[in-house]
């Protein structure tokens, strides 16, 4: 697949690439912070890059500007934003390292299959309900946790666990649909 300039430097594009950049600032006023008004410009720069994301899907319909680099783009800068957020807040919240793990586990898992079943000219077509119910659930919690710095410990853990259990499920779920893309391939191949 060939990307054109135009394509790398479109508006909606730029804006997933400023959502990538926001990172590192995120982690440094987070990791650092030690008053609420550094916890709240943390959750501010988090409230800017779901902005951002929001609008650059609008932008992209509205101007006719979605890409095939754009399908890949998006969701990559959510999975390093939400990954960074994660990591952060692991610091702060032990039950946070194991949802850290598991979305490596989830996301390592959905690469490697995209990518065997991307060789043999087969892609997921989009993300499932299920997938989506995951990415908005975890960015609920994490903005939870990152706007609400005072949270009881109790409160976080219930959250984190809960986020847990969605992940697995989702994970789970996704096994057949990669499953049925194998079926898929395997039939065109003994044609």
């Amino acid at each position: 697949m060939k990307i054109k300039k135009q394509e790398l430097w479109s508006i909606p594009n730029c804006m997933g690439y400023f959502r990538i950049l926001l990172i590192p600032f995120f982690c440094v006023i987070y990791l650092q912070a030690d008053t609420i008004k550094d916890y709240y410009l943390a959750a501010g720069i988090v409230l800017i890059s779901t902005i951002t994301d929001f609008l650059d899907g609008k932008v992209a319909r509205k101007f006719n500007m979605i890409t095939e680099f754009g399908k890949f783009l998006d969701p990559f800068a959510d999975k390093l934003t939400h990954g960074a957020i994660a990591l952060c807040l692991a610091f702060r919240y032990e039950a946070m390292r194991y949802l850290v793990a598991l979305m490596i586990v989830k996301e390592g898992f959905m690469a490697i299959m995209g990518l065997i079943h991307l060789r043999h000219g087969v892609k997921l077509d989009g993300a499932k309900w299920f997938g989506k119910v995951c990415t908005a659930s975890l960015f609920v919690v994490l903005c939870i946790l990152v706007l609400v710095p005072g949270i009881s410990p109790n409160a976080a853990n219930l959250l984190i666990y809960l986020e847990i259990f969605i992940m697995t499920v989702t994970l789970v779920l996704y096994i057949p649909e990669f499953w049925k893309m194998r079926q898929s391939w395997k039939k065109e191949e003994n044609r």
